[in-house]
């Protein structure tokens, strides 16, 4: 109850929640932020469930500015926040979508080693046609066949980079630096597959179970009758609703602090940043990179990456095997997955030049996930504390202008 909406297009409600229709002459934007300012909590109607009477709204007395002009000109501001929040959000999910697209084709269908074995034998093919310093065509162009290793490292580094032939070549020339990393990542992939319990894998790769890869841990909730244990808190103590509301993958703050002694009563202890968070239980699946030392309920299976796995690494191996993990939980009232049936998961294990390689990519967009996290953050807490302020007067249309100014100052530092 209370949750406030504004859309611009028709719709058919489907419930029975509450709708303006008639703005009796005032800017429709201006009517949806100030509704965001009213606690509808103070006129619940209901016992077991709560509801909202419009009855009861209808005479609750506002104040508003009376020219339409005015409640533009503050809309557009308060607006602008909120544009800002749904830029970060869409570049964030493109990135996360980038990490996810590497992480699939490096090492769920293995493309660039594929690639290299395809290239193999379109090598062998080209051969018996191939007399010294004569020139073949392979591709689209007429050139000299180069050495097999050569040959299929191109061929992976297309893979790889979503680049022809072509592009390769002007990259050459033009990024020097970024071709010789490219093809130090090409190189790095194997050109033969093996078989194993888990089906073919890339040649020299290691079949593990994800209990060896990473610590599993979970965690605990203090008393909350213990005033102790919460009272004055600073740690960062999380539970699965914390994940539940978030636009990213990234942990920057939690619903709730305990104190020293209510850390003591959680086995697990106070986790570092970069621990792979995922929930465990109502529902199982929601994940998170935690960016703070988090204390964790006893919903969350929690992964300390301090072995061969990045936390990049595991945290996409975790959205990409969700499926199976999902499939190992139990229960009754609500699925769960225990540590014991999730340790035993399997993991294909790259060497770990190969995970060093994915890392570096990875984790500059996870970066750059948080640091537009933070933005985000920090522009909603600065909105929800100017907007009763602007919506009441306290507060000018210059002053806001000169707090997003400085915010924009302090976020370029």
């Amino acid at each position: 109850m209370g949750e406030i909406s504004y859309s611009e297009k028709d719709f058919w409600p489907l419930n029975t929640a509450l709708y303006v229709t008639d703005f009796k002459g005032n800017d429709p934007k201006f009517i949806y932020y100030l509704l965001k300012t009213i606690d509808f909590d103070q006129f619940n109607s209901g016992s077991a469930q709560k509801s909202l009477n419009r009855n009861a709204v209808y005479p609750f007395e506002v104040e508003i500015p009376k020219s339409r002009t005015e409640q533009r000109r503050i809309s557009s501001v308060l607006s602008s926040f909120e544009e800002k929040d749904d830029i970060n959000y869409h570049i964030n999910q493109t990135l996360e979508q980038i990490a996810q697209a590497i992480f699939k084709s490096w090492f769920v269908d293995f493309e660039p080693v594929k690639t290299k074995i395809a290239a193999r034998q379109r090598w062998y093919a080209l051969q018996p046609v191939a007399e010294p310093a004569s020139p073949v065509c392979y591709g689209d162009d007429d050139v000299s066949l180069p050495d097999l290793e050569t040959y299929m490292n191109l061929a992976a580094m297309q893979a790889i980079s979503g680049k022809n032939e072509g592009q390769l070549a002007q990259m050459q020339v033009e990024q020097p630096e970024q071709y010789v990393e490219l093809l130090a990542t090409a190189e790095l992939f194997p050109s033969a597959m093996q078989e194993s319990e888990l089906g073919e894998v890339p040649e020299g790769w290691d079949v593990s179970v994800i209990g060896s890869e990473v610590t599993v841990v979970g965690g605990g909730t203090p008393s909350t009758k213990n005033a102790e244990f919460w009272e004055g808190g600073n740690i960062h103590w999380t539970t699965p609703k914390d994940l539940s509301s978030l636009a990213d993958k990234v942990l920057l703050d939690t619903e709730r602090k305990i104190t020293p002694a209510g850390l003591a009563k959680i086995s697990s202890g106070l986790l570092p940043v970069d621990t792979v968070l995922m929930s465990s239980r109502a529902p199982v699946g929601y994940l998170a990179l935690a960016k703070t030392p988090v204390a964790v309920n006893q919903g969350y299976i929690a992964m300390k990456c301090q072995k061969r796995l990045s936390p990049e690494f595991v945290i996409q191996w975790c959205s990409e095997n969700m499926p199976e993990i999902k499939g190992r939980a139990s229960g009754t009232t609500f699925a769960e997955i225990s540590k014991k049936n999730f340790k035993v998961i399997p993991v294909v294990v790259p060497p770990v030049d190969l995970i060093t390689a994915y890392t570096a990519s990875a984790k500059s967009l996870y970066d750059q996930i948080e640091l537009r996290a933070h933005e985000s953050r920090t522009l909603g807490q600065l909105r929800d504390t100017l907007l009763p302020k602007l919506l009441s007067g306290e507060l000018t249309l210059f002053d806001t202008a000169q707090a997003q100014r400085e915010l924009q100052d302090v976020a370029h530092v």
